[in-house]
């Protein structure tokens, strides 16, 4: 049974279980998580998440990812005016001790931006922002596959942000445009299974992107059905994905391949237009073999 409230969490760093690999990420438990406005196609203020429910959730969630899983998570508090701030991996993008502060496309998460900051310097990070003119959204819109990193534009981050990242972080970086609204972050319809391999629905990007993705990578491609569930807002660790319950097909996919998925529920974050990813940023990239 899950509990009703959110446990006290303190830090741990013992692995019950361990993966194939360990992973490190940051998550913000739901302490005032709920729906105060609409920027995405998601929200809607007649159909706010149930907070008590999101709750049992978040925690199922952190539970799966410690005690299953064996990652090391550390935790942000969440502050009272940023009730998004529990999708961390907007937060923005890790690589080694450099952290990429996301640049919020909307004056509601611009708020969290502040927040976020002054945990990374805390934390040991170098924090580098981005131009005052480029928006970008964090690890929503950025991963890596492999030493690539592929990034999404056009919905929240801007492409002129892709320039300054990749020579940044000295990466070669893959630009991606999203097609549609409904997945509106890169998170939200691509991840990678492993370093050459990965899982997306291309009715979200446009017809160049879909040539970038099967010209570049090994793919699987989900249903518009489980598209819709945010069956590709997955974490992937080792041979551990950790997906949005109600996603049979994909599941079954990954069984094949060898792969342990965990499925979770994730309704009343899916109100929000999020999921089992964007509550959660790798502190650590690593790369899938």
């Amino acid at each position: 049974m899950i509990a009703n409230k959110i446990r006290p969490l303190a830090a741990d760093n013992s692995n019950p279980v361990l993966p194939e690999r360990s992973a490190r990420l940051l998550m913000c438990a739901p302490t005032a998580y709920t729906l105060e406005y609409e920027i995405n196609p998601w929200m809607s203020l007649s159909n706010r998440p149930n907070v008590p429910l999101a709750r049992c959730q978040w925690q199922e969630l952190y539970r799966t990812l410690k005690e299953d899983i064996g990652a090391h998570i550390e935790l942000v508090s969440q502050a009272r005016d940023c009730p998004d701030m529990v999708f961390t991996a907007n937060a923005g993008l890790i690589k080694g001790n450099i952290a990429l502060l996301a640049s919020f496309r909307y004056k509601e998460r611009q708020r969290e931006e502040a927040h976020f900051r002054a945990w990374f310097e805390e934390n040991g990070f170098s924090v580098c922002t981005l131009p005052s003119d480029c928006k970008f959204e964090g690890e929503g819109d950025a991963l890596f596959v492999g030493d690539t990193l592929v990034a999404g534009y056009l919905k929240r981050s801007d492409i002129g942000s892709h320039r300054w990242i990749s020579e940044t972080l000295e990466t070669p970086v893959l630009s991606l445009q999203l097609a549609d609204d409904r997945w509106y972050h890169l998170d939200t319809c691509l991840f990678a299974l492993n370093s050459s391999t990965v899982v997306y629905y291309p009715g979200a990007f446009d017809e160049y992107a879909r040539r970038v993705i099967e010209g570049n990578f090994t793919t699987v491609e989900v249903t518009e059905e489980e598209a819709l569930r945010f069956v590709c807002n997955a974490v992937v660790i080792g041979r551990h994905v950790v997906l949005p319950s109600g996603c049979p097909k994909l599941e079954s996919l990954l069984i094949e391949r060898g792969y342990i998925p965990h499925a979770a529920p994730m309704s009343e974050f899916l109100k929000a237009g999020g999921a089992c990813k964007c509550l959660t940023l790798f502190l650590e990239q690593r790369r899938a073999e």
